[in-house]
């Protein structure tokens, strides 16, 4: 009998040292012949898509068209005008006094000097600064879930993560997804290992407006611990427990 249980320690211990997160399952920026290698890829700047909104300021020194613009009498001889208009799905966007434009497929710097342009046919001194109202991301899974504000330009992946708590550890680091909209075309979606350091500069590594991060449940996670001590604190409870049996029954035919 004290062979057995001398076994099941030994059985007890090696489940311990098996059933927590090793720093090669969890950790991130590494390098090594079992992490993938992603090819380097320049940063695209996000381009309007159907359904994005986008605010615009028209600023004018010509007060009369001022009035006009913002409906009631401003003082000063720099008045502005603001609002946000959506993209229809044809591409374009209807703003006050000018024909529909064509928005879709522009950068945010494109798509203002376009407004800009077709501004100044009828204010002559007009400036336009344009900017998307609905920098957001959304977060699910191992990772909690919400929608984010993209806050700046070439926002990486792991400031997305900071903003959202970070990754859970049953999170499955080796398959996250970012589901990326088109417009009316079908969404991409992007499949990466997010330990490797080469992820640094890849296609994977910048947040766009729109983008769907999804983390899903690392499948051996529910033989895992957060660590060491306490998965062993339960092995070991176990075997007390055991052995504690054992002695109470001595007819058992081990």
């Amino acid at each position: 009998m004290r062979k057995n249980i001398f076994i099941l320690s030994l059985v007890a211990i090696a489940m311990a040292f098996t059933g927590c997160y090793p720093h090669k399952q969890v950790g991130l920026l590494q390098e090594g012949k079992k992490m993938p290698v992603y090819d380097s890829a320049s940063y695209q700047p996000y381009r309007l898509q159907v359904n994005d909104e986008v605010i615009y300021r028209v600023i004018t020194m010509d007060e009369t068209i001022a009035k006009t613009l913002l409906a009631n009498n401003n003082n000063s001889a720099n008045s502005q005008y603001a609002n946000s208009y959506r993209i229809y799905s044809d591409g374009t966007v209807d703003l006050p006094f000018l024909d529909p434009i064509r928005l879709e497929g522009l950068t945010e710097l494109e798509a203002q000097d376009t407004v800009r342009k077709y501004m100044r046919e009828l204010i002559p001194d007009a400036d336009v600064k344009l900017a998307l109202y609905n920098k957001q991301f959304t977060v699910l899974g191992d990772i909690g879930s919400g929608v984010k504000y993209v806050y700046k330009d070439r926002m990486t992946i792991f400031q997305a993560l900071a903003m959202t708590g970070d990754l859970m550890l049953t999170g499955d680091r080796r398959h996250v997804r970012i589901i990326r909209p088109h417009g009316n075309e079908a969404p991409e979606v992007l499949e990466f290992d997010i330990r490797t350091k080469s992820i640094i500069d890849s296609k994977y590594y910048y947040i766009y407006p729109n983008d769907l991060i999804y983390v899903s449940r690392e499948p051996s996670s529910f033989f895992k611990q957060s660590n060491y001590s306490s998965f062993l604190a339960i092995i070991m409870s176990s075997v007390s427990l055991l052995i504690t049996v054992l002695n109470y029954i001595p007819n058992l035919p081990f």
